[in-house]
């Protein structure tokens, strides 16, 4: 699918949606994540808390109950805002299929400043969502991954990806696919059953830097990766305030890192863990239980 592209309006609008959650984009783009890894992080209270080797792992919070289902033959195209009243969207048709083919066509296709919010995505998934340019996610929970959760394909290196609130579960491969340019920042949001949560394209035709951030999430086992990234194209990931469930012999990694390439092969893993530069975290970043 030809990536929607658009210079001007990106940041405005992701920082519009973030406002309406009750955050300023610069808050999570700034203050929060890029503090030096192991500092202390606030609470949804905005009160100091322990550093995470001090914490235990809470539980994460229980799923919505859909209100309501609805049938998707095609595509549905967002732009501006669309509220899906926590109703549960499900692929039929063309769209009718759960399996790891590539190329298959998303529920959703947002538009560059396009918001989603409050809407579950059922059985069969498809490739979840695709965001055109820079998107806000609030809110949307995936009960089974088809392909991909979300994939990200905005070209502006800057373009902002918001993914805030919501969950997904049974991702056999990855959750969310970031094949753009631009920062992705997954906030408050919980996985589990998963093969990897965010995944820098290795293999992209077109590549490019990328940034990820990722903070006050819920992690639960089983599970592959937290982020994969490219060190060879300048990626970095951050992880902040992580509480992982039920990996007591922490087989999770948290960060992998790649060498990425534009031909199509599979990508060589180079190491894992943090290392200042590409994997930004320390172990007082994450908690376990």
């Amino acid at each position: 699918m030809t990536s929607h592209k658009r210079k001007t309006g990106r940041r405005r609008a992701i920082a519009g949606a973030l406002s309406a959650l009750g955050i300023t984009g610069a808050a999570v783009l700034t203050t929060s994540l890029l503090a030096p890894a192991g500092a202390a992080t606030h609470g949804d209270s905005g009160t100091g808390a322990a550093p995470a080797t001090a914490r235990t792992a809470a539980a994460p919070a229980a799923w919505p109950r859909a209100k309501g289902t609805e049938p998707v033959p095609a595509s549905i195209p967002v732009s501006g805002t669309y509220d899906g009243k926590l109703k549960r969207f499900h692929g039929t048709g063309e769209l009718g299929s759960d399996g790891q083919d590539e190329s298959q066509k998303p529920l959703f296709v947002l538009a560059d400043g396009a918001v989603l919010k409050n809407v579950i995505i059922g059985t069969p998934a498809a490739d979840g969502v695709h965001c055109l340019g820079s998107c806000t996610l609030q809110n949307v929970w995936w009960e089974n991954v088809g392909e991909d959760a979300a994939s990200f394909k905005g070209t502006s290196k800057s373009a902002v990806y918001a993914v805030y609130g919501g969950g997904a579960r049974g991702a056999s491969d990855k959750v969310f696919q970031f094949n753009g340019a631009g920062k992705l920042v997954v906030t408050k949001f919980q996985v589990a059953d998963f093969g990897k949560l965010v995944r820098s394209c290795g293999n992209c035709k077109k590549q490019y830097p990328r940034t990820i951030l990722v903070n006050d999430v819920d992690i639960t086992a089983p599970g592959t990766s937290i982020v994969g990234v490219n060190a060879n194209y300048g990626d970095t990931a951050t992880l902040r305030n992580v509480r992982i469930h039920g990996d007591t012999k922490k087989k999770i990694k948290p960060c992998v890192r790649f060498t990425g390439n534009n031909t199509g092969k599979e990508p060589k893993e180079i190491g894992t863990g943090p290392d200042g530069t590409t994997c930004r975290y320390s172990a007082g970043d994450l908690s376990y239980d």
